[in-house]
């Protein structure tokens, strides 16, 4: 989904900075998208440093998408305490260290727009409690940032994709798939692309008074 945004925000004029821990992957995309790379593990505020200070000194950051997640399968009776850690550290706090570490950036410029990329599993429960309970911070983290950065012309804003067609989806199975599917109205999962036109037109200046909203992009998942 993230070289879907890349792809997509460049398409509209974008200069895109990918960052990853996936090198190679992120090399790729960020060549085939004229844009430049950046190792960046979310978890290590450090590392959202260096990386800022390697990209922007002294130029704009008019754009943040936060889209790196994982998800690791385990409710209460069956779940282990490093997968959930490994989740609420990607998910969660990789999402808030990236908010901390550009705030400063864009408050001073006074505009900028964020993106979080949250989940329909962030409106309701199911059994993947960890990913289920970092989608949820998610959307709240999203508020909070709103309120705080709104007074300098910064919005935060979150988009909550339903099933999509990405690896994380396709990895879960054919019983799960077909279950999932089962449960949408349109009768698909989505295609990342159409994540992507949400998360572009947050970021533009199209979207310049939505600060601390929600776009569901479930195909009408959440209406059942």
């Amino acid at each position: 989904m993230g070289e879907s945004h890349a792809r997509h925000a460049a398409a509209e004029g974008a200069a895109v900075i990918v960052a990853d821990v996936n090198d190679d992957a992120g090399q790729r995309v960020a060549a085939a998208v004229g844009g430049t790379y950046h190792h960046l593990d979310v978890t290590e505020p450090g590392e959202w440093r260096r990386a800022l200070e390697q990209t922007v000194e002294g130029g704009r950051l008019d754009g943040l998408v936060n889209n790196a997640a994982v998800l690791i399968e385990g409710g209460l009776f069956d779940g282990d305490e490093a997968g959930f850690r490994r989740v609420t550290e990607v998910n969660l706090l990789g999402v808030l260290f990236g908010m901390a570490a550009v705030a400063p950036i864009m408050r001073d410029q006074g505009a900028g727009s964020i993106v979080n990329i949250a989940s329909v599993s962030g409106r309701r429960g199911h059994g993947t409690i960890a990913y289920v309970g970092s989608k949820w911070a998610v959307r709240g983290m999203t508020q909070s940032a709103a309120h705080q950065l709104g007074p300098f012309g910064v919005r935060a804003n979150a988009v909550l994709p339903g099933a999509v067609s990405t690896e994380m989806f396709l990895s879960r199975g054919d019983e799960a798939i077909d279950r999932f599917t089962a449960a949408i109205p349109l009768g698909r999962p989505g295609h990342p692309s159409e994540v992507s036109a949400a998360v572009t037109f947050l970021l533009s200046d199209e979207a310049s008074y939505i600060n601390g909203a929600e776009i569901i992009v479930d195909g009408g998942m959440l209406t059942r």
